[in-house]
């Protein structure tokens, strides 16, 4: 007797409720119902890492920030930006697929029908934007450390997912390395070539002057004949001498005294003679040494240039070795044990929540009409 009082009761209240009950209840159920009965578990691997360089420094460093500073380094926010933008990019996701099969991953018979990957065979942009449903990187504008977590329906899966992608990024910033290094040096690079051909150039000139005034070096020949001139003209001075002693005591006809002459008429043909070739006619000393001087100055300026070029270079590569970044992890990825997703009960709760809030405002609406309308 009880028994059917009670479900005439109940079946009343709903009906009376009937309105709250296909807003709020039913749906509630239906939710409930897909969730606990249907949804399959989803299993987070977690990671931390930081994107580091050897020089720069964080705008303020605090707490953890200080710490991981001292490791060597400090993070780059902008860095590490970048690094979790491509891991959750399409170079990214086709990376993945080719090398772990990410939509075999996403696909596996425990997975229920609406969380898994509906197309056995998707698209590029199909597969990077239902990855990006199940992947977070999140980077702390505070300490710098990045956050990779990755879902999927088996814990190996997920395991597996965050080691490649943090391979992929160490990969990544190796290759931003290199492209860094050899744009930051490829001007000091061209300058010390173009220094050292123009250097090339020069002795290429000295070695072609030598060869064909056959003077291996004219400042040496110069002084050499300086030397011998000197040499001649104090001879022919002593020469001289000799004769005007000579002939205050001998006769004219002498021999002793037609040989001096003959000996100073000697000394001041080949005085003359090595006097004009230091100055005049072709192939002269003087212009010889102008023209040695001439290339061995732009040999020094070349010399100059390119020592200074080499200097620039090393100073990039320097520059552009500090500036390299790298990959330092802070926390492994974990193979997960427990479910955590789907949250179940705060989805339902949440649902719950949200249809009795809409079906509290529409009373409210419809109250007021209703009183408007009496």
């Amino acid at each position: 007797m009880d028994q059917p009082r009670r479900g005439g009761a109940l079946l009343g209240w709903l009906r009376a409720h009937r309105n709250w009950c296909l807003i709020v209840l039913v749906p509630t159920l239906l939710i409930a119902a897909y969730y606990y009965l249907v949804a399959a578990d989803q299993y987070v691997s977690e990671a931390h890492f930081v994107v580091r360089t050897s020089d720069t420094q964080p705008a303020a460093p605090s707490g953890l920030g200080q710490a991981l500073s001292l490791v060597g380094g400090a993070s780059s926010e902008r860095d590490a930006l970048l690094v979790a933008d491509y891991l959750k990019s399409h170079d990214a996701v086709d990376a993945l697929q080719s090398r772990i099969g990410l939509t075999e991953r996403f696909r596996r018979p425990e997975a229920d029908i609406v969380s898994r990957l509906w197309y056995a065979d998707p698209t590029p942009e199909q597969l990077q934007k239902y990855f990006e449903g199940k992947a977070e990187v999140e980077v702390s504008t505070e300490t710098g450390i990045t956050t990779l977590k990755v879902r999927s329906f088996r814990p190996e899966d997920s395991y597996r997912i965050v080691r490649e992608l943090i391979q992929l990024g160490e990969k990544r910033v190796n290759t931003l390395n290199r492209r860094n290094y050899a744009n930051a040096v490829a001007m000091s690079q061209r300058q010390v070539s173009e220094a050292e051909t123009n250097l090339a150039q020069v002795q290429g000139q000295i070695t072609r002057f030598r060869r064909d005034e056959r003077d291996f070096n004219p400042q040496v020949t110069g002084a050499t004949r300086t030397s011998m001139v000197s040499e001649l003209q104090g001879q022919l001075a002593v020469a001289r001498a000799q004769e005007s002693s000579m002939a205050a005591v001998l006769s004219p006809n002498s021999p002793q005294l037609v040989a001096t002459r003959q000996r100073v008429a000697a000394l001041s043909r080949q005085v003359g003679a090595e006097t004009a070739k230091l100055s005049q006619g072709p192939g002269n000393v003087a212009a010889g040494m102008g023209a040695y001087e001439n290339i061995k100055i732009r040999q020094e300026l070349a010399g100059k240039r390119f020592e200074l070029a080499s200097a620039a270079l090393q100073r990039a590569q320097d520059d552009a070795r500090r500036q390299q970044l790298y990959v330092v992890p802070v926390v492994d990825a974990n193979l997960p044990v427990r479910a955590l997703y789907p949250q179940r009960t705060k989805i339902v709760l949440t649902a719950f929540l949200a249809l009795l809030l809409i079906y509290g405002i529409g009373w409210l609406i419809t109250a007021g009409v209703r009183e408007h309308a009496a």
